[in-house]
């Protein structure tokens, strides 16, 4: 697994403005760290003072990350919202994995993590 660059941009999908989410919680820590989080969620919330993008199709330029944060019911439609936006890497959280997505997108030339962004980045691995 590759580190992020520094002050990179991570898509948080499925991020949440509940502060006990591990989602918010991550992107909390990404932007104590160094990186720039996009929160990602239909709602289109504020998340720890970040307004949120619906849908990934939303994030104008690069972005290194896409740290995923729901269920594969949800994550299943992504794939070519991911495809699109041309991360270098997604990371699957505990709890959001989806081993037929991380194929797919795994064949599309993405690489792909089954990890906790939160322990990567306490772990300065991320």
């Amino acid at each position: 697994m590759t580190k992020a660059p520094a002050a990179s941009r991570t898509a948080v999908l499925g991020a949440s403005p509940k502060e006990d989410r591990y989602s918010f919680k991550a992107l909390r820590m990404l932007r104590e760290h160094g990186y720039q989080p996009i929160p990602v969620h239909p709602a289109g919330h504020v998340v720890d003072g970040i307004q949120a993008v619906r849908s990934l199709d939303d994030i104008d330029g690069p972005v290194d990350t896409v740290s995923v944060y729901v269920s594969s019911k949800i994550s299943d439609g992504e794939f070519e919202r991911i495809v699109r936006l041309k991360p270098r890497r997604v990371i699957f959280n505990p709890g959001a994995e989806n081993p037929g997505l991380a194929r797919r997108l795994q064949a599309a030339g993405l690489e792909v993590v089954q990890a906790c962004t939160l322990v990567l980045l306490r772990t300065e691995q991320y």
